[in-house]
Order: C-alpha cells, then structure tokens, then sequence
C-alpha cells in the first residue's frame, strides 16, 4: 500500500481525517482529548463564545467541497495534523511553492467545523508585536485635543483605550475560547531572523501582554478591543490574553531559509508531496468545473510536466481547465498546445 492510501476505516485516533468535508458524525469537543499537562493553558471562558464563521475564503481556497476518497489522502500529513491537534503543538509544513501547504489550514478549519481561517502574511517587515496588535496612539491624542476644544458645558466623556486597540490575526487566535481558532502563518522563512525566536514564549505560555491596556487596568479591569475577525470585538481583563484552547496553528515555509533549533523543536514538521493525479482530479471538480473530455489529458499532461520541470504550482492547471471548459479549447486548434505551454512555463524560467 502506498503511503498516500489506507483503509476506509480511519484510525480510531483520527480526528481530522483529510478529506476535506466537514464531519457531521463528530464534535470536536467531544473527541478532542485534554491536552498534556504541560500544554494546559486553561482560563475563563468569554459569556458569549461565537467562532466567527467562514466568510466565503474556504470556498475559493478549496472549491464547494473536495472529494478526496479516503484512498486519496495523504496518510503521513493526517497522522501529523492529528498529532498536533492532541499535543496542541503549531505544525511546520515545508515545501515546494504551490504545493498546497497553505490550503491545508482550511481543509483543517472546514472539516472540524472551527470557522474563519486567521491568516497572517509574513514579509520581511513582519514583527511579533505587529501580529498581535495595533495601537492608534494618533487617534487617541486626536480624540483627546477634541474632548478638550468641545465647548464649554458640552465636554465629551474621554474614549476608553480599548477603542484604539485591534487585536491582528496572531492575537486574535490567543483569545479565549472553548474550541481553537486555526491560524495561517504564511511563509514564515520571508520573515527577518528574529520572529521565529520572538514567537517561542507566546507559542510556550499561550498569552501575551497588551501594555497599553494593562497600565490602563488600574482605571478598568476590563477593555472591550476590536479583532481580525470584521465586526467583532472582544473583552480583555488586566491587559492580558490567555487562550483557553491552543490555536491550531499552521506554519508554512518554501525553504528560503533555516529555523532556529529551539524553533523546531516546538513544531512538529510536516514535507509536503506532490498531488498525484487522482488528488489533481478532485481538487478541479471541488472547484465545480464543467467536466470536459480534454480534462483527464489536462491531468496527465499537468503530472508529466509538474515531474518533469521539478514541480508545477497546482493552480495553474486549475487556470488550464478553466480555459478549456470556456470555450478557449478546440480539438483541431493548433494555438491549444502553445497556450497551455506558456501557462506552465511562464513560473518555469528554467525550462528550455
């Protein structure tokens, strides 16, 4: 048995089983085991806990539904996620660019049902700080000259400091909640040497300290703050954010540079593999493309180059099918071939 396939009966430790629909016949809640001792983060639970749902991203990212077959997962990628659900540990996963590693935080948000994917871009101006939260000191200097201009007898109540704070993506994923938040960290090798080593204590102690709001917690305990999630807020106690549960956090790499050792010995590491032709198949008719006779050709002849040119981002042969199923495809059509061999060159500047 390859090590892509196994049997239709998963493993009765599997929680997330890869295929890519949500699971009706479980509840996370119910099947997740308590963490290790030593990855406890347990602390009081916010009155209203409302995942925010997905907003449409899934469905571009992965298509209205995939139909991965419980043959057609990756078995060494299941058993990871699944590690790294029980030890609440973030999940490392390397490899070729387009190679799907960014799709696999969604396929995790939408089979266990934990609605809107946090996604954080890494470039090489990206701190920690900057993915935790936002300050606007201008605004609030701007909100207070108003208060003291407003005319007399009129005087506006002072804004609290929790308006002039936003929770960023990385943040938000640390608030409070019953069930984890998955969050992206995409393309962390971009990043400048110190993130990795900058994110070790808020991966280990699961909260972090918003200063602004902890000096203000001798006015008021309590700060209500705005998150990554639009129209959302949240209610921070003592200036501090502790999760409740960890975040499933998914952190993609294409290679460009080493992670520290004490980085990657709080990961567990993941390689991704070239989809073969059965997971291409099903990754285009997730995306509710009109079946078409030159689509199963499309398929081999995207594998046979992808092999041959050292890799192929998988998108691209979503960009190929579309092409031929509006319209663009002619049997007879000599221009056919020539088109499809610019799409999947032009990100190939090595090919002959």
């Amino acid at each position: 048995m390859s090590v892509t396939e196994h049997p239709d009966s998963p493993p009765d430790w599997w929680i997330y089983r890869g295929t890519g629909r949500p699971l009706a016949d479980i509840r996370l809640a119910d099947r997740l085991p308590p963490p290790p001792p030593w990855r406890d983060f347990s602390t009081a639970l916010p009155e209203v806990d409302v995942t925010p749902p997905d907003d449409g991203e899934t469905d571009r990212k992965l298509g209205i539904e995939l139909s991965y077959s419980a043959r057609n997962v990756n078995r060494h990628e299941v058993d990871m996620v699944n590690a790294a659900l029980y030890l609440r540990r973030p999940l490392l996963v390397t490899g070729r660019p387009g190679s799907g590693k960014s799709s696999l935080a969604y396929r995790i948000s939408r089979e266990l049902r934990l609605g809107r994917v946090l996604r954080w871009p890494i470039t090489s101006h990206t701190t920690l700080k900057s993915g935790l939260y936002d300050y606007d000191a201008i605004g609030r200097v701007q909100a207070a000259a108003a208060r003291q201009t407003s005319a007399a007898g009129s005087e506006r109540e002072e804004p609290p400091v929790g308006e002039f704070v936003r929770l960023a993506e990385l943040g938000t994923a640390f608030l409070p909640r019953r069930l984890p938040r998955v969050l992206l960290v995409d393309e962390l090798d971009k990043a400048e040497s110190d993130l990795p080593h900058d994110l070790l204590s808020l991966f280990e102690d699961g909260e972090f300290q918003v200063p602004e709001l902890a000096r203000d917690a001798r006015h008021s305990v309590q700060a209500e703050v705005f998150t990554a999630d639009p129209g959302h807020t949240a209610v921070v106690e003592h200036g501090r954010v502790r999760c409740a549960a960890f975040p499933v956090v998914v952190i993609t790499s294409n290679g460009e540079r080493d992670f520290p050792p004490a980085f990657l010995r709080r990961c567990l590491r993941l390689e991704t593999r070239e989809p073969d032709a059965d997971q291409l198949a099903a990754m285009v008719a997730a995306h509710a493309l009109d079946p078409h006779r030159t689509q199963s050709a499309l398929v081999e002849d995207f594998v046979t180059r992808s092999a041959a040119v050292g890799g192929l981002p998988a998108d691209k042969l979503l960009d190929a099918v579309f092409l031929a199923t509006s319209g663009a495809y002619r049997p007879d059509d000599d221009s056919w071939p020539r088109l499809v061999d610019s799409l999947w060159r032009q990100l190939n500047p090595q090919v002959p």
